[in-house]
């Protein structure tokens, strides 16, 4: 499999869980401002919404949606327990969260887009709205050591990248003691440090 990503970009979700599983993969760098890949090629030739992450598999399938990427892959695997099987309640809920990362966390970042030249005072307001979210899983987080119950899950990987982003946008997460001991856990997973060192991260 060929996994199309942009240091630090929702890519990292994917990258993480690839590493998870232990699956074979090579990593192709995408520049997202003139859409071409390291290795010179037009982006859009690859996945037409010019976005990342894309997956291409062996046999030349092409997955997009960081959210349908990961659960594909943490299939490959189930013993790895990445997600709950196809079917059980349980997957249901971890789609749910998966969804609410998406459309709740993830979306929330484009105000702070240049290409949306949103105004500050838009932002401010989308700024203290996130916050509002953070709490919320921070709440969720003195409960329970992971955000889909006492194990890591592809929920986890994606939270992580998203709330990686927050510095960017001057939004401070430190008070949130919860949300700020699960990021550095999850930070020092091995094999979240393998794909932080390769996006050269750290």
């Amino acid at each position: 499999m060929k996994l199309y990503y942009a240091p630090g970009a929702c890519s990292l979700s994917p990258h993480i869980i690839l590493r998870e599983t232990g699956l074979d993969f090579s990593l192709i760098k995408v520049n997202l401002k003139d859409k071409t890949t390291e290795n010179g090629t037009d982006f859009f030739k690859v996945n037409p919404k010019g976005q990342v992450p894309a997956l291409v598999l062996d046999n030349d399938v092409i997955l997009t949606e960081g959210s349908a990427i990961v659960q594909y892959i943490a299939d490959q695997k189930p013993d790895r327990n990445l997600i709950a099987p196809a079917g059980t309640l349980e997957r249901y809920q971890q789609i749910e969260w998966l969804s609410y990362v998406a459309s709740e966390i993830h979306q929330s970042f484009w105000a702070f887009s240049p290409a949306m030249e949103a105004p500050e005072s838009y932002r401010s307001i989308t700024r203290q709205k996130l916050l509002q979210k953070f709490t919320y899983l921070d709440g969720i987080l003195s409960k329970r050591s992971y955000i889909a119950g006492d194990h890591f899950t592809v929920i986890d990987a994606y939270l992580f990248t998203t709330c990686g982003w927050t510095p960017d946008i001057k939004l401070d997460l430190s008070e949130l003691s919860h949300l700020s001991a699960y990021l550095q856990n999850i930070r020092q997973r091995s094999h979240v440090q393998d794909a932080l060192k390769a996006e050269g991260l750290i």
